[in-house]
């Protein structure tokens, strides 16, 4: 086994991973970093299996950080994709109503906009008719500034920009053993042994195994939502002209199923959002011995369980029940049909629960002497990344005396 001394490594090349080791090399450019990835490629998880968009920060709790995040993001990775040729599309999402119920839930999310200070116009029924012609609703939000990207591409530009600096990066290389000292930290990985003076874990899905293998005291646990995509077929793909968002239930952490133009020309449905039974279960049948073990273990999976059975239910029916699943889109879009929804890859979202069967809605970080742990980076963590790994750089930088 190589054993290679560094002053910091990174776990993760997902693209908060990615972005960290970015901001930390350009600001610190003397420091040896290096990223461990467990996969033969960037991005290979929650970064290269979600809708591509770029959110503008619509729907989070104002003064959160995931507020101040996202916003910022946005705008980073707009001026990031036009400055390097990356693909980017500002087509603007349409936030629809449909009953007299989403209407009051869309004045709040109207209201929450104007203290996030993000752009939108409110359009009544005759104006969206005229919009989005085959789009029905009692009433609607246009928030202009949404866009899609490719953010498995901008990962990789990143990596490159971080190699460029001098940055190293490991490939097929799982972390099996992290044992921390006073002296550093010691990573097993696959071929390699790392001597690392400071750590950094951008894990994702293994967020809370990767604490656990420091001994950290931590009161989550991570319980994957599988999110399932279907595609249109081509004769669909110009049924609309924007991003077509239902208004999302404030009690759960999901925003529904939507239709997305992707930058690549497809056009997608979804997702929903399933209790997973494999962290990383990306195919039709997707069952892990010891991850469920794992969850049936932890308390705070039974509590969650409990408080949201009957939309799990719904979510489990609808999973394998198309005509269920269609009705979610059928309700603003009509004239999707069952045989328009063919297969597209699915997501895993890795959804940090506590002990108290309580659901972690923003950011959720640990530490300990000589490591930072990314715990919980809920969705929009893709538009988020570069800011989270300025605010980590920031963090590690006072922490680590760099």
């Amino acid at each position: 086994m190589k054993r290679i001394k560094t002053d910091l490594v990174i776990i993760g090349s997902g693209i908060v991973g990615v972005a960290t080791a970015l901001q930390l090399k350009t600001k610190f450019l003397n420091q040896d970093i290096i990223i461990l990835e467990k996969e033969s490629d960037c991005a290979h998880h929650q970064t290269g299996h979600n809708s591509g968009v770029v959110h503008a920060g619509v729907y989070y709790e104002p003064g959160s950080l995931k507020a101040e995040f996202c916003k910022k993001g946005a705008a980073i990775t707009k001026e990031l994709c036009l400055q390097n040729n990356l693909p980017f599309q500002q087509c603007g999402k349409m936030l629809v109503a449909t009953s007299d119920l989403e209407m009051e839930r869309m004045e709040n999310l109207r209201k929450r906009c104007i203290k996030n200070k993000i752009n939108i116009r409110e359009v009544s029924q005759t104006q969206l008719k005229k919009m989005e012609p085959n789009i029905i609703g009692k009433g609607a939000l246009f928030v202009k500034d949404t866009a899609i990207t490719d953010y498995i591409a901008v990962t990789r530009h990143m990596v490159n920009m971080f190699k460029a600096l001098g940055g190293k990066i490991y490939y097929n290389a799982n972390v099996t053993d992290i044992k921390e000292s006073g002296r550093g930290v010691m990573v097993n990985a696959g071929p390699v042994t790392l001597e690392a003076s400071r750590l950094i874990a951008c894990g994702g899905l293994m967020a809370d195994r990767l604490t656990r293998m420091m001994d950290i005291d931590v009161d989550f646990r991570i319980i994957p939502f599988r999110g399932e995509y279907y595609q249109l077929p081509v004769e669909k793909q110009g049924i609309v002209k924007r991003l077509i968002y239902p208004i999302p239930d404030p009690e759960l952490p999901f925003l529904g199923v939507h239709l997305t133009p992707m930058v690549d020309g497809a056009f997608t449905v979804g997702p929903n959002a399933v209790l997973g039974w494999k962290r990383e279960g990306y195919g039709s049948i997707n069952f892990s011995i010891k991850d469920v073990h794992e969850m049936m273990k932890f308390s705070g999976f039974w509590k969650v369980v409990k408080a949201n059975l009957k939309s799990g239910i719904n979510e489990m029916i609808d999973s394998v029940y198309r005509r269920g699943y269609l009705k979610r889109v059928q309700k603003y879009c009509p004239q999707i049909e069952l045989k328009d929804l063919t297969h597209y890859p699915a997501g895993i979202r890795a959804q940090a629960v506590m002990n108290n069967g309580s659901l972690v809605h923003d950011f959720l970080f640990a530490e300990t002497e000589r490591s930072l742990h990314v715990c919980n980076a809920p969705s929009p963590a893709a538009t988020s990344a570069m800011p989270i790994g300025e605010y980590l750089m920031k963090k590690a930088a006072e922490k680590f005396g760099l």
